[in-house]
């Protein structure tokens, strides 16, 4: 039997998706899983003797502990910190979900959880044609939401969360994730969140990583796995 595949992506760029991301790695390795992850497309790289490497996909290598190639959880690495598919056209090359999913059906094949983390939001184009959505559906796992509670909040999750089920990817459920620890009536919006979505939060963290983030992030990881047969 291969692994499930849970696909995190964001109400927006820089919202703690890589945070939540390690995580529910960690927090599915907690509870005795085989944790394999994917960051299947990234921009904003260092270079480095190996090649090219982003940040986000070492730090998920890291935290599932996992020791296959990096090529196969990042194949597709971008040095300019700029929107995907910008990257690629000007590095002429094609993103391909094909080989997306190859990878991650290897990585399924020896692993309980795959937890793939995108780039951007939703929409984020991955090519001139295909956007972030495309691929989950390509990969057919479900989309676990992360919302960065600040201003706006409240349309870009309901927004999201529309866009998701339209594309016919299943929604797994969303993460609060406190982006802006300055916000006024952070408990009324969570509230709101709770009521527009139609169900509360699997977490409420903060955007940096730290002991309690990780300790609610594993909780976290406890409640997908109790509901993953829903998916």
């Amino acid at each position: 039997m291969t692994g499930r595949g849970i696909f995190v992506t964001g109400t927006d760029t820089a919202v703690g998706k890589t945070v939540v991301a390690c995580g529910l790695a960690r927090g599915f390795r907690a509870h005795g899983a085989r944790v394999a992850v994917m960051k299947p497309v990234a921009s904003g790289a260092t270079r480095t003797p190996e090649g090219l490497r982003n940040a986000d996909a070492l730090a998920l290598i890291e935290a599932a502990q996992a020791t296959t190639p990096y090529a196969l959880v990042n194949p597709y690495c971008f040095e300019p910190p700029i929107s995907p598919h910008i990257a690629a056209k000007e590095a002429m090359i094609e993103v391909d979900i094909a080989t997306i999913r190859r990878n991650f059906e290897t990585l399924a094949a020896d692993a309980d959880w795959v937890v793939i983390e995108g780039a951007g939001g939703w929409f984020a184009p991955i090519s001139e044609r295909q956007t972030m959505a495309d691929l989950v559906w390509a990969l057919a796992v479900p989309a676990l939401m992360v919302v960065g509670v600040r201003l706006g909040c409240l349309n870009h999750a309901q927004l999201t969360r529309l866009a998701i089920e339209a594309r016919g990817v299943s929604f797994a459920g969303w993460i609060a994730s406190g982006v802006d620890p300055a916000m006024a009536r952070t408990a009324e919006n969570l509230a709101s969140l709770e009521r527009l979505l139609g169900e509360p939060a699997l977490a409420v963290a903060a955007c940096e990583p730290g002991a309690a983030a990780s300790l609610t992030l594993e909780a976290a990881a406890a409640r997908l796995a109790q509901r993953a047969i829903s998916f």
